[in-house]
């Protein structure tokens, strides 16, 4: 790796390791997450435990999603299921329905059996230890951890991608990422204080989203900024290093949005297991992971409509997911009254359903 730092410039930069160690103090930072802590539905008022069904549930919520898009579904949530025993007994489909638009899927049906499971097994008491709380389901290592530190005062260590920014940055870690998430645990270790773990884990949550930014992070404002060394070196966005992304690959497919004249919409639930398990769509054909000339979809695909009508093409939704990028050519057409229902699809009304957002975007083009 190329050494883009002058050695002369380097040299005045660097504390040594003891030095920066000596200027990194828990302290310093819950003092400043005392003063400068976000508010947000689910937390505590500092020195106190959080409700631990709102940590999980957030924390559930929260992952691969920001917190401005959590925080109207999760105050949906409590006022639908205010408790574990409320939303075990919910019916599988009403969660899934109230989930959608927050993506990822299976996070709901995890957190509808997780649920089940606190209250079959536990008595709806969600357990404080780690190892108790990564045997349920849809739980990880880091919410684990973050449960058992916020929840329950438990020190743990936590370390989400807010984290691992700070932490890369305070070490200046040269490991390309995710190789240098067990070095970034191991630092995270060493700071996390026994003395109030789940306001240091949040108040490290905090900084990332405030202050350790990506972009043009705030130094000048950050209680770790003596001691940090990306900072010293002047080298604060260049960390967490990232490893090169692969391209994403393409895969294409075709949508028919098939109406009546009472508005109703030809749709059906998917299988409850895999990619968007239990969500509404409407007929569509099989992803392709082959690309094909937009005339020969065009011209060809109709083959593959749920029937024979007058099949308008309205243009191609496109919606990015975690592993590869999805372009549906989307079709619309009006249903005689006297056509049957396609086995498994039902009609339903779309104003009192809700479906995922690539089946939104779909909608939305059958509109144009």
């Amino acid at each position: 790796m190329i050494d883009i730092v002058p050695a002369f410039e380097k040299q005045q930069a660097e504390l040594n390791a003891a030095e920066l160690k000596a200027l990194l103090s828990a302290d310093d930072l819950l003092d400043w997450y005392d003063r400068h802590r976000r508010h947000l539905p689910w937390r505590s008022d500092p020195f106190q435990s959080a409700d631990p069904y709102a940590v999980w549930l957030s924390e559930i919520m929260l992952q691969q999603t920001t917190v401005a898009a959590v925080k109207p579904y999760f105050t949906k949530f409590l006022k639908l299921w205010p408790r574990v025993e409320n939303l075990a007994d919910a019916p599988v489909e009403n969660v899934m329905q109230q989930w959608a638009g927050l993506g990822y899927y299976s996070r709901a049906r995890n957190l509808h059996s997780c649920a089940q499971h606190v209250v079959k097994y536990f008595g709806g008491q969600f357990p404080a230890s780690e190892a108790e709380l990564l045997k349920l389901p849809g739980i990880g290592p880091y919410t684990a951890a973050a449960i058992a530190s916020i929840a329950f005062n438990i020190r743990a260590v936590v370390v989400d991608g807010n984290v691992e920014r700070v932490i890369s940055r305070l070490h200046a870690i040269e490991t390309p990422m995710p190789a240098a998430k067990p070095t970034i645990k191991h630092y995270a270790d060493k700071l996390t204080p026994d003395a109030r773990p789940g306001d240091f884990a949040q108040a490290m949550m905090d900084l990332g989203a405030t202050l350790c930014t990506p972009r043009r992070p705030a130094c000048a404002l950050c209680p770790f900024s003596s001691g940090c060394k990306a900072r010293h070196l002047g080298l604060q966005e260049r960390f967490p290093i990232k490893a090169p992304k692969g391209v994403r690959p393409v895969r294409s497919g075709a949508a028919f949005v098939l109406t009546r004249e009472d508005n109703t919409l030809l749709a059906r639930r998917r299988p409850p297991k895999g990619l968007l398990g239990g969500m509404l769509e409407v007929f569509n054909t099989d992803w392709s992971s082959a690309a094909k000339a937009d005339l020969y979809r065009q011209e060809n695909v109709l083959k593959d409509a749920p029937c024979e009508a007058n099949w308008h093409y309205m243009g191609v939704a496109e919606h990015v997911f975690t592993h590869f990028t999805l372009k549906l050519d989307v079709f619309a057409a009006k249903a005689d009254s006297t056509m049957d229902v396609v086995e498994g699809y039902c009609w339903i009304d779309p104003a009192l359903e809700a479906f995922p957002t690539v089946f939104k975007k779909v909608l939305l083009h059958a509109q144009k």
